[in-house]
């Protein structure tokens, strides 16, 4: 008998540590959703991470599905989202070892919203040159820092080239104070290359004497002539002696 119930106690003993060791239900469906989404199979993946969120809001694989459903969604090329739920999941959890990443992510996704062309709106370039930049303030020994630099300096060459774009085309199509302002924009924010800063100083001048300002051409021509380079400065002497003959009419 005695030996009876201590095979008896032994079975309850391996059933009870068996169930303690197997997985939580959460678990389950987040391991599920990991392997789902490395096969690329994101809508399965994702809905064993709603089901996570709506079931098991408080169990501990609640945050890793929040960052793995983020994942998935710029892995869809779904990049709003993607931005969206990385956001989301910057602010709840701040602290989090893997904010630096989160952040970065975050840049990425607006980043890939660009268009792949110059003349479309590149307003998601300016939001994720914010998320780069602050990789770079705060968490200046990540292994982001030198991805968001580089990040930066694509879309600011972009940004760059269309600003140009819309000053050249205003200035082509001879609507002079416009054009006027966007060289002096230029001048403002990328006065850093050379190359476009003279030839942005240059168009101010011609603008203004187009639009008959003649006492402002004058004080921008005298201004720029000995910041740019010989060819230039004699193009805008140029400019000059036109005003300067209109001026004394």
């Amino acid at each position: 008998m005695k030996y009876l119930l201590l095979i008896a106690f032994v079975l309850i003993s391996s059933c009870s540590s068996d169930k303690n060791k197997g997985k939580s239900e959460a678990e389950k469906l987040y391991l599920e959703a990991q392997e789902l989404a490395e096969s690329d199979r994101f809508i399965l993946a994702t809905e064993k991470l709603q089901q996570i969120k709506t079931e098991h809001p408080y169990s501990f694989f609640a945050t890793p599905a929040e960052l793995l459903l983020a994942e998935v969604q710029f892995k869809q090329e779904s990049f709003p989202e993607a931005a969206a739920s990385f956001l989301l999941f910057r602010d709840f959890h701040p602290k989090h070892e893997k904010i630096a990443y989160v952040v970065y992510m975050i840049g990425e996704s607006y980043f890939m919203q660009l268009p792949s062309t110059i003349d479309r709106d590149l307003e998601s370039g300016n939001e994720a040159i914010k998320f780069y930049e602050e990789i770079v303030a705060k968490y200046p020994n990540s292994e982001y820092v030198e991805k968001a630099k580089t990040q930066i300096d694509k879309i600011q060459k972009m940004l760059r080239e269309k600003d140009q774009y819309i000053a050249d085309f205003y200035y082509k199509t001879e609507v002079w104070e416009a054009t006027r302002y966007w060289y002096i924009d230029i001048l403002t924010h990328h006065a850093d290359k050379v190359k476009l800063r003279q030839h942005s100083m240059l168009r101010v001048v011609a603008s203004s004497c187009q639009m008959k300002k003649w006492e402002e051409c004058l004080i921008y021509a005298e201004k720029f002539q000995t910041l740019v380079d010989k060819e230039t400065a004699e193009e805008i002497r140029s400019w000059e002696k036109l005003c300067k003959r209109h001026e004394t009419r």
